[in-house]
């Protein structure tokens, strides 16, 4: 199909067509006809008639109520007939695998002129390669797939697969032997937490909540207590599959009537008389990925106590969605066992050990959700800061009300000190044994996640109140704050409560207090 060709014209020749029936404007450097289309466009004739607008460059008018990405859409493009001559184009919203170049979007180690002692050089070709991949292949996938509630497509779990960003996602240990990451950049012995920190965050900027845990969310906390726990012959049956994205797991531990109690589980497991087989009964609630995993882990009461079992997919076996204020996508949903016969073997850890199978599990899910909120809050700041610099209101932008710019330096002062935090305590991480990391950091990951989700909350508030009614509107130009101000408080739930995190953190650090100390 030939090339559409354009033509240069000059602001004069633009304002000779300001009439309903002939009717042209500038917007960044390009010349749109929309003779035909305005009886078609979403905000009525006038605003277009408009003697502001008509036959004039109207790019701030466009910028004050649009997105740059609509300008990108097909079925505006064809509308361009022309550039305007002397001008360029300058706008742009997202360059894929680029950074960005507003101020506080990206954390510290990737902005110009700044340093880090945590990452090194291996870390920065990790994070160059990984943002392409996610703006090329995920980012796309998200916007759809959140829209329309289905879980993320099995394309994108191919192609995460051939990366092993599957593998990447649970963090360094034996699993990534073998394996070549993200085409070779990062050795496997190599790996560390703060390359897992990069993919977690870069998949984050999707914007897409619902989408974000569908991406095999029930993988990253259900798979660790087999790996860790499950017998070799287990794992070489299950675990291939999974790391291939051709198999689900999910981890089944909440149920109605417990949920950071975890103790107060009701699903029960019994041994079979022969004692080759455990029988179970019961219910989950709110599992990620419930709908859609071919395994769960389940915690389940035993005789000797809690267990962590894991159930494939099977008679007796059922799920169902619920519906939540996020996606569907992310495959949320209730499972019911109703006298599923489970082999003996797929017990993890020792009968009864359960607490410390699931405990364990806990501090690595918890520290993921840090680095997903650390990076979504970075988001809203460059959202509001973009919004606020093109947004006049009163005859002036609207970042010159001083009210505005107070709420955005909270926002930034919350998303620099949640990093800063989150990247110390990776750097304890990388130098700690998995038992060293679970007597030592669950009290500090408790605390950074209760912090981190209150100042997500606190961010989400005031990005509201900058966007105005746009803030609580699905799409268009407050779209992504009106996601994040409806689906924020899922962090601040999953994996325990705000509340419950806090007080742990506080009795961890009682229990650590020396019995001599005396005002």
């Amino acid at each position: 199909m030939a090339t559409k060709q354009l033509k240069e014209f000059t602001l004069d020749e633009v304002a000779q067509h300001n009439k309903p029936d002939d009717l042209w404007v500038a917007i960044d450097g390009k010349v749109y006809d929309l003779s035909r289309f305005k009886d078609l466009h979403p905000g009525g004739v006038s605003v277009l008639t408009d003697e502001e607008v008509a036959g004039k460059d109207a790019t701030t008018s466009f910028y004050g109520l649009h997105r740059h990405e609509v300008l990108q859409r097909p079925q505006y493009k064809r509308l361009q007939i022309g550039t305007v001559k002397g001008q360029e184009s300058v706008m742009f919203d997202r360059i894929v695998g680029e950074l960005s170049t507003v101020p506080y979007a990206e954390p510290t180690w990737l902005s110009a002129g700044y340093y880090s002692p945590y990452f090194k050089e291996t870390h920065r070709e990790f994070q160059r390669a990984v943002r392409r991949f996610v703006d090329e292949v995920v980012y796309p996938d998200a916007q759809v797939r959140e829209e329309d509630g289905k879980r993320p497509s099995q394309s994108v779990f191919d192609k995460m697969a051939e990366m092993n960003l599957h593998a990447m996602r649970l963090g360094p240990g034996k699993h990534l032997k073998g394996r070549v990451l993200m085409g070779g950049i990062v050795k496997p012995e190599e790996f560390d937490y703060f390359h897992e920190l990069v993919i977690t965050q870069e998949i984050t900027r999707c914007g897409a909540r619902g989408y974000g845990d569908g991406l095999l969310g029930g993988k990253v906390i259900g798979l660790p207590p087999v790996l860790n726990f499950g017998s070799p012959e287990l794992q070489a049956r299950i675990v291939p599959d999974i790391l291939a994205g051709k198999k689900f797991i999910c981890l089944a531990i909440s149920e109605a009537a417990a949920g950071s109690d975890v103790m107060g589980l009701q699903t029960t497991a019994t041994l079979s008389e022969d004692g080759k087989e455990w029988i179970i009964n019961g219910s989950k609630k709110w599992i990620t990925n419930a709908t859609f995993a071919d395994y769960f882990t389940v915690g389940c009461k035993t005789e000797d106590g809690l267990t962590a079992i894991l159930v494939e997919r099977g008679p007796g076996v059922e799920t169902r969605h619920i519906k939540t204020s996020y996606s569907p996508a992310a495959g949320t949903g209730y499972i019911t066992f109703d006298n599923v016969r489970v082999p003996f073997g797929n017990t993890l850890g020792e009968v009864g050990g359960g607490i410390f199978v699931i405990l364990s599990n806990f501090n690595h899910e918890r520290w993921v959700m840090c680095c997903s909120s650390a990076r979504a809050q970075r988001d809203i700041v460059q959202e509001c800061l973009k919004w606020a610099t093109q947004r006049t209101v009163f005859g002036k932008p609207l970042i010159s009300q001083q009210v505005i710019r107070s709420k955005i330096a909270g926002m930034i002062q919350r998303a620099e000190s949640v990093q800063s935090w989150l990247e110390n305590i990776t750097y304890q991480m990388t130098n700690m044994s998995y038992k060293q990391q679970a007597q030592k950091l669950a009290g500090p990951i408790a605390f950074l996640k209760s912090y981190s989700t209150r100042c997500a909350q606190d961010t989400a508030r005031d990005a509201v109140q900058i966007f105005g009614g746009r803030g609580v509107t699905q799409a268009g130009m407050g779209k992504f704050i009106e996601h994040y101000h409806r689906t924020v408080t899922f962090d601040s739930l999953l994996g325990g409560a705000e509340d419950v995190l806090a007080d742990l953190g506080v009795r961890q650090a009682i229990r650590a207090m020396p019995k001599n100390t005396r005002l």
